[in-house]
C-alpha cells in the first residue's frame, strides 16, 4: 500500500459533471468574500452532537454549536437518519435552522442504515420504496422543502445500485434532493451510479490511520470529478488530542472499537506521541496538523465532528501550510502497517466498502 496520494496534484481532478463545483461553489461564500467550501473551514459532521461518541447535548446547546460554526463562515452540516435516538440530530439541525438562513445553509444527510437496537445490530436497506420512505421522514424532521446532497449511507448489496439510483434520480427531478452521494461505496459501485445519475460526492472514512482509499477510490473520484468527503477525519477522535488517547470520554461507543482497547490502544499510543511532536514541530495542535494533512486541494473535504465550541474554533482556526515533504514525514509517522486493530466496529465490517458490490440489474 501507498503511503499517501499525492496531495500535491489535487488541482490536476477533472469534474466531468460539474457537480461537485457546484456544490462547493455553493457554500464558498464567507463575510470576507474568501472561499470557504474547500476544506474543514466550511464543513461540519453533527453525528457527535446527539451522543454517538459521547452524552448527547440538548437542542439548544446543539443549536448553539450551529449557529456559532455558521457566524465562523461554516455552511454545509453534515447529519443522517440514524444519528441519535428517533432521528434526533435531524430534529436539531431542524430547529437551528429557523435561526439561520436556509438559502446560504446546505445540508447533507443519509439513509439507508437502520439499527433498531442501538449498536448491537446493522441494517441496510436501498430499495427504491424505502427511499421514498427516508427522504419523506428526513424532510419532515428537517422541517426543510429539500436536501442539498443525499447520500446512500451504506449499499445494500441485495439491490441493483441502478435501482436505487433510478430512485434517487427521481428525487432530484422532483427538487426534494439537489444532489447525490454514496457512502463506503465500492469502485464498482460507484461507477455504476455515476452512469445512472452524477454522483457528487463519496464520503469514505479517511485520515492518517485509514489510508486504504487511495489505492482505488479516490483515483477513480478524481477520474470521474467526484468529491471525496472524509469522515472521521481524526481518526475518531485519536488525533483530536492526548486526553482521547489517555481516557475515552464517559458513554462513550469507543469502547467498542478495536483500535481504542486493549493492546492496540497502547500500540496506538506510540504513534500517537510520534504525531505530537510533529504537531508540535508545525507549532500547531495534533487535530491542526491531522486536517492540514487531509485539506491539500479542492477535492477532498475532511468533515470533522465537535460538541464544543472551542474545539470548533481551533479547528476553524488551523492553516497549517505543508510542503510535499512535510507531507511524507506526517504520513511516515503514522505507518498504516503499524496501526493496531481494524479501522471499524464489528458490526459494520460487512458493510466496507470492499465488499459493497452489487447484483447486476436484470
Amino acid at each position: 500500500m501507498s503511503t499517501h496520494i499525492s496531495h500535491i496534484s489535487f488541482n490536476k481532478a477533472k469534474d466531468s459533471c460539474g457537480c461537485w463545483a457546484e456544490l462547493r461553489d455553493a457554500s464558498a461564500k464567507s463575510e470576507t468574500g474568501c472561499p470557504r467550501f474547500a476544506g474543514f473551514q466550511s464543513w461540519i459532521w453533527l453525528w457527535g452532537l446527539s451522543g454517538i461518541l459521547n452524552a448527547p447535548l440538548s437542542h439548544e446547546d446543539g443549536a448553539a454549536i450551529l449557529k456559532e460554526a455558521f457566524n465562523k463562515g461554516i455552511t454545509f452540516f453534515d447529519t443522517a437518519d440514524i444519528y441519535g435516538k428517533a432521528g434526533d440530530n435531524e430534529i436539531m439541525i431542524g430547529k437551528a435552522l429557523k435561526e439561520l438562513p436556509r438559502e446560504q445553509v446546505q445540508v447533507a444527510s443519509k439513509f439507508g442504515v437502520y439499527m433498531p437496537d442501538g449498536m448491537s445490530q446493522v441494517h441496510v436497506k436501498g430499495s427504491p420504496e424505502y427511499v421514498r420512505k427516508c427522504i419523506q421522514a428526513s424532510l419532515t424532521r428537517l422541517d426543510v422543502d429539500y436536501i442539498d446532497l443525499y447520500y446512500q449511507h451504506r449499499v445494500d448489496t441485495s439491490v441493483p445500485i441502478e435501482e436505487t439510483m433510478g430512485e434517487l434520480k427521481k428525487l432530484v427531478e422532483e427538487g426534494k434532493i439537489r444532489y447525490i452521494g454514496l457512502s463506503e461505496a465500492s469502485t464498482d459501485t460507484i461507477k455504476r451510479a455515476h452512469a445512472v445519475h452524477p454522483i457528487t460526492a463519496v464520503q469514505m472514512e479517511y485520515s492518517l490511520w485509514s489510508r486504504e482509499i487511495e489505492e482505488d477510490v479516490i483515483p477513480l473520484c478524481r477520474e470521474l470529478g467526484i468529491g471525496i468527503v472524509a469522515y472521521s477525519p481524526l481518526g475518531h477522535g485519536f488525533f483530536g488530542g492526548k486526553g482521547v488517547v489517555e481516557s475515552l470520554p464517559s458513554q462513550s461507543v469507543l469502547e467498542l472499537h478495536p483500535r481504542f482497547t486493549g493492546e492496540n490502544r497502547e500500540k496506538n499510543k506510540v504513534l500517537y506521541t510520534q504525531f505530537a511532536s510533529l504537531a508540535a514541530k508545525h507549532s500547531c495542535t495534533p487535530p491542526q496538523l491531522a486536517l492540514a494533512w487531509l485539506h491539500q486541494g479542492n477535492d477532498v473535504v475532511p468533515i470533522p465532528g465537535t460538541t464544543k465550541i472551542k474545539n470548533l474554533q481551533a479547528n476553524i482556526g488551523s492553516a497549517v501550510k505543508l510542503t510535499a515533504e512535510d507531507l511524507k514525514e506526517i504520513a511516515a509517522a503514522i505507518p498504516p502497517d503499524q496501526v493496531g486493530g481494524e479501522r471499524e466496529y464489528a458490526i459494520f465490517s460487512k458493510y466496507s466498502y470492499r465488499f459493497a458490490n452489487t447484483p447486476q440489474k436484470k
